[in-house]
């Protein structure tokens, strides 16, 4: 199975990336974590861009606030999905980061999740790999019925009528 590189442009971005791991170590899916920026390691960033799919990975997560470059500056030097998180770390309350993730060129696509949503990106990053393994694919219709029956259940504890 391919891995996911979740890469984030501070190590204080950990914390909001904690459900994406949750989730993917749920999943067995194999990952890695980095911390790069886009500005101050911009060689760093390039080359586990460019080494990404020789490497192993399938998908990669790319989260930062603010400027929030990283995504784009990934996407742009390798050809496998990358996913952005844009992360609340400024008094933008992380708008600034999700416009800069989500206003790509043509020809660099960068999926985006909402702010701070690893647990959506993680999800997305295991969908894009269950293309290719039945067994991922067989865990996510598991989880997307759990998550249906939950909510019957609680329909069913309120309704009224």
């Amino acid at each position: 199975m391919k891995k996911v590189g979740i890469v984030m442009g501070s190590k204080s971005d950990l914390p909001k990336l904690e459900k994406a791991v949750d989730i993917l170590k749920r999943f067995e899916v194999p990952y890695e974590i980095h911390v790069y920026s886009a500005h101050r390691t911009p060689v760093e960033a390039r080359e586990f861009s460019v080494n990404a799919r020789q490497n192993g990975f399938g998908v990669i997560i790319a989260a930062a606030g603010m400027a929030a470059h990283l995504a784009g500056a990934i996407a742009a030097n390798t050809t496998i999905p990358v996913i952005g998180i844009p992360i609340n770390a400024s008094s933008l309350q992380g708008m600034d980061a999700l416009l800069s993730t989500v206003q790509m060129p043509s020809g660099i696509p960068v999926a985006t999740v909402g702010i701070d949503g690893a647990s959506n990106a993680a999800l997305l990053a295991i969908e894009i790999l269950s293309l290719c393994d039945e067994g991922l694919a067989a865990k996510l219709d598991n989880e997307r019925k759990a998550n249906a029956d939950k909510v019957l259940s609680a329909n069913a504890e309120v309704a009224m009528g």
